[in-house]
C-alpha cells in the first residue's frame, strides 16, 4: 500500500499535516527532534570514550615503581 503513494501523495500528506498542526508547532517539534539527536550522539561519544579509558586502564598493569624507574 505504501509503495503507491508517490510525490503527489506525499505533498498532500505534508499539506494536511501543516494545516492540522501549524507551522509553529511543526518547527518546535523539529527543534526538539534535533536536540534529541544531539543528546544521543553526545551520549554515544561519551560512552565510547569511557570504554576506551577503561580499556587503557586495564592494559596498563605495570607497577608505579617500575614506571618511575623507566623514566629515569
Amino acid at each position: 500500500m505504501l509503495n503507491n503513494i508517490g510525490l503527489p501523495g506525499l505533498l498532500l500528506i505534508a499539506i494536511v499535516v501543516l494545516v492540522l498542526f501549524g507551522r509553529g508547532k511543526i518547527s518546535a517539534l523539529m527543534g526538539e527532534v534535533g536536540k534529541g539527536i544531539t543528546a544521543f550522539k553526545k551520549g554515544v561519544s561519551d560512552g565510547t570514550k569511557e570504554l576506551e579509558d577503561q580499556a587503557e586502564a586495564a592494559r596498563d598493569v605495570t607497577p608505579d615503581e617500575e614506571k618511575e624507574k623507566d623514566k629515569v
